[in-house]
């Protein structure tokens, strides 16, 4: 009987906490394709670039060809030992409106991220400054669009979620768990919400007003920042500006990670980090590495014992277990199939969950570790110290 207790009341707080898990995703705001208005201001585009043959090229083809008359591409070359710079030259060449910027070294105090960006807009005049990811890949009409939706919501920044590209098993399995995880943290109904303090921005697209941007002190005012993104949206949303997120997928798409290693190393940077200052922020963090074991090893592990039980003679109860643990696999699985089928992802992966959910568990707790223990975190090959 103790043993049928403990199942209903985890069946029952598994299938309360799965449902509020898959609903904090809702983007109430998306971004509808626009034509240029009559007055187009000037928009500053700004593309950190650090080792990104792989992307370079395709993104600042398709930030050239936008629709909007009126716009600046700077691209800040963050001393790349690759072919960047000479894609880069090549495309220049044959566009004179790209600009191209020699990163300078690292000062001591800055993250690298930051310090491009600085660099990129000391050099920016437009009325709007707009921020693009080098693996982010826009449509002719992004430009325009953002532009008026962000007029349109009165935003004083506003930031698009991008539609992820996957390609690899890897990335099917993992990232759409993610991405689910992020949604609970930060929820875009919050985030978009004046008054709660809830900030985030997608560091793949963000479009800010110069004034604002200026005002709140640009990124030198975080620096040192590894999740950059974040702490300029709460810096502008805490300055008492507008910020806005949106549905920006039909707009831009970003390939971020090929490939298992390229994740660890990117997901093991942002995640402990982008909650380590924030207590409530961290519990959840580390309740969600829990509930990500829980769905890789206990939930098997409870249907499995449910079954042996039963097979071993335990009667109506022993099924019963057995039945509970199933119910629960399912309804997980079944949110698990409409979140792949949002992202684009076959349907079928939902059923490597628990795969996905234990690398999941593994990057937490790896992320922790390197920022607890002072080990620090790489990332474009340089190495950052998160003692402090």
């Amino acid at each position: 009987m103790l043993f049928l207790i403990i199942s209903t009341l985890l069946f029952i707080a598994g299938i309360v906490i799965i449902t509020i898990l898959h609903n904090q995703n809702w983007l109430d705001i998306t971004v509808r394709l626009a034509a240029s208005p009559a007055e187009a201001p000037l928009i500053s585009i700004m593309v950190p670039a650090r080792n990104e043959e792989r992307n370079i090229r395709r993104c600042v083809e398709s930030l050239l060809a936008q629709a909007y008359p009126n716009f600046e591409l700077i691209v800040l070359n963050d001393r790349s030992t690759d072919l960047t710079a000479s894609i880069l030259e090549e495309i220049a060449r044959r566009d004179e409106r790209l600009h191209i910027l020699q990163g300078q070294e690292l000062p001591p105090g800055w993250a690298g991220k930051p310090h491009a960006l600085h660099q990129a807009a000391q050099a920016a005049r437009g009325e709007w400054f707009c921020f693009v990811d080098a693996d982010t890949f826009v449509v002719s009409a992004a430009l325009a669009s953002v532009l008026a939706a962000a007029k349109e919501q009165s935003a004083d920044m506003f930031s698009i979620f991008t539609r992820q590209v996957l390609g690899s098993f890897w990335e099917k399995v993992i990232h759409p768990l993610v991405l689910t995880a992020l949604s609970v943290g930060f929820a875009p109904r919050k985030v978009n919400d004046p008054d709660r303090p809830d900030a985030i921005a997608n560091g793949q697209f963000i479009f800010i007003k110069q004034s604002v941007y200026r005002a709140v002190g640009g990124h030198e005012a975080i620096k040192n920042s590894i999740v950059e993104d974040r702490d300029l949206a709460t810096l502008v949303k805490h300055s008492g500006y507008h910020l806005v997120v949106a549905d920006g997928r039909t707009l831009a798409s970003t390939r971020m990670y090929t490939n298992l290693a390229e994740m660890w190393e990117g997901w093991t940077k942002n995640i402990f980090l982008g909650l380590k200052d924030r207590p409530g922020l961290l519990l959840l963090g580390a309740f969600g590495a829990f509930l990500s074991f829980f769905a890789a090893v206990l939930l098997p592990v409870w249907l499995i014992a449910g079954l042996a039980w039963g097979l071993a003679g335990g009667g109506l109860m022993a099924w019963i277990v057995a039945a509970e643990a199933a119910l629960l696999w399912a309804y997980l699985i079944v949110w698990r199939m409409i979140a792949c089928a949002g992202m684009g992802v076959p349907v079928g992966y939902a059923f490597f969950t628990p795969v996905g959910a234990g690398i999941f568990a593994a990057m937490m707790i790896a992320s922790a570790w390197k920022v607890l223990s002072g080990r620090g975190v790489t990332w474009k090959g340089r190495r950052y110290s998160t003692r402090g």
